[in-house]
C-alpha cells in the first residue's frame, strides 16, 4: 500500500485522486453478467475503462511496478487487460513461463485494486480450435492460482478468424466447462467471428451471436474496432448487439486496424459515447512504447521508468488518458 499512496500524493492527474479504500476491485467486487449488463456485488451495471498490454512476449518491460502504479493512480484506471499471445512467439514457446509471468501480472494488479482481464491472445491461426488443449492447460492452471480473487475476467478467444461462428461457440463451450470446474464465478468473454467484429468484417452482422449464443452462464461476447478503419457500420452493429447480448470491447485503438496510421479521434468518440451511454466496458490498445501510433508511450519510455502525466504519451496517449481519468460510475444501492 504505500506506493499506492505515495502516487497518490505525488501523481498528477485529471480527476480527483482515489482512496486506496475505493479502488475500482474494491467497490465493485465479484461481477457477474446480469441481463445484458455487466454488474457488480450489488447487482448494479457498471463500465469499467483502461487499458491493454501489448504482447507480453515483446512489451513485458513496459508491465512493471511504475507504470502500473501510474495507470491505477495518474490514469486512475479500472481494468488491465494482460496480452499473452499464443503463437507470434509467446507461449507455446513456454507455457510455464507465460503462465508464471501472466499470474505475476495478476497480482501485480490485483494489488492496485484494478480488474485483470486474461487476454488468450489467439491471432494466427485464426482457428481457436488449433489452440484448444493448450487453453484447457493454461486456464485451468490461472483459475487454481487465482480462483479466490474477485477482480479477474477471462477472454478465451482475442481474435477468431476465417471460421464460422458455430465453430468458435463449440470451442467455447468446450472450454468454459473446463473452467468453470475450478473457477465457477469469473466471468467469462468469448471471441466472435472476423477479428472479433461481431462478423462484420466478414460481410455478416450480429444475428450469428444474438440468434446462437453460447450456451453457458456469465459470459459476454467481444467486439474491437479501429476507429480510422471502422465506422458507422460497425458501431451500429455494437449497438444494436448490445442490446440483445453481454458485450465488452476488448481491444480498440483511434487509428486504423494495424494500430498505426493516424488518429480518427471524430469516429473514436462516437465509440466511447456510445459505450458511455449503453455501459459497454472497454480497454483500449495499447499500454506500451512501441512505435506505432497506437503505442500510448513515446518510444524508449518504457526503459526510462517516468510513466506519469501527458510528457511521455503520444497524441493518442494523451486522447485515451483524458478519457479513462474521470470519474467512474459505479452505483452501491
Amino acid at each position: 500500500m504505500p506506493l499506492l499512496l505515495a502516487g497518490l500524493l505525488t501523481q498528477p492527474s485529471l480527476a480527483e485522486p482515489r482512496a486506496v479504500a475505493a479502488t475500482p476491485a474494491a467497490v465493485n467486487g465479484q461481477l457477474a453478467v446480469c441481463g445484458v449488463k455487466l454488474c457488480n456485488q450489488y447487482g448494479k451495471p457498471i463500465q469499467l475503462r483502461g487499458m491493454s498490454t501489448h504482447g507480453l512476449q515483446w512489451y513485458s518491460q513496459c508491465v512493471n511496478d511504475a507504470s502500473l502504479n501510474a495507470l491505477a493512480t495518474d490514469w486512475t484506471a479500472d481494468v488491465v487487460r494482460i496480452s499473452m499471445y499464443v503463437q507470434e512467439d509467446g507461449y507455446e514457446t513456454d507455457p510455464a513461463g507465460f503462465t508464471n509471468l501472466v499470474s505475476s501480472i495478476i497480482d501485480k494488479v490485483s494489488a492496485r485494486g484494478m480488474y485483470a482481464i486474461v487476454d488468450w491472445h489467439m491471432l494466427d491461426p485464426g482457428d481457436p480450435y488449433y489452440n484448444l488443449a493448450r487453453a484447457k492447460t493454461f486456464f485451468s492452471e490461472i483459475a487454481r492460482r487465482h480462483n479466490a480473487k474477485k477482480n479477474l475476467l477471462y477472454e478465451i478467444a482475442n481474435e477468431p478468424s476465417e471460421v464460422s461462428w458455430s465453430r468458435i461457440r463449440g470451442y467455447a463451450e468446450e472450454l468454459i466447462p473446463v473452467i468453470r470446474a475450478v473457477d465457477p464465478e469469473t466471468p467469462i468473454l468469448v471471441g466472435t467471428r472476423a477479428w472479433s467484429s461481431l462478423g462484420v468484417s466478414d460481410g455478416a452482422t450480429e444475428a450469428e451471436v444474438v440468434n446462437n449464443p453460447v450456451r453457458a452462464g456469465n459470459i459476454m461476447y467481444t467486439f474491437h474496432f479501429y476507429a480510422a478503419s471502422h465506422g458507422t457500420e460497425y458501431l451500429n452493429a455494437l449497438s444494436r448487439a448490445a442490446d440483445r447480448v453481454p458485450m465488452f470491447v476488448t481491444e480498440f485503438g483511434t487509428q486504423t486496424y494495424t494500430g498505426d496510421g493516424g488518429n480518427d479521434f471524430t469516429m473514436a468518440q462516437r465509440y466511447l459515447d456510445l459505450m458511455a451511454s449503453k455501459k459497454i466496458s472497454w480497454t483500449s490498445w495499447n499500454y506500451s512504447d512501441d512505435f506505432r501510433s497506437g503505442a500510448v508511450f513515446k518510444e524508449g519510455t518504457c526503459s526510462g521508468g517516468s510513466y506519469t502525466g501527458t510528457g511521455p504519451l503520444k497524441p493518442a496517449g494523451v486522447w485515451v488518458r483524458a478519457r479513462i481519468n474521470t470519474p467512474d460510475d459505479f452505483p452501491t444501492s
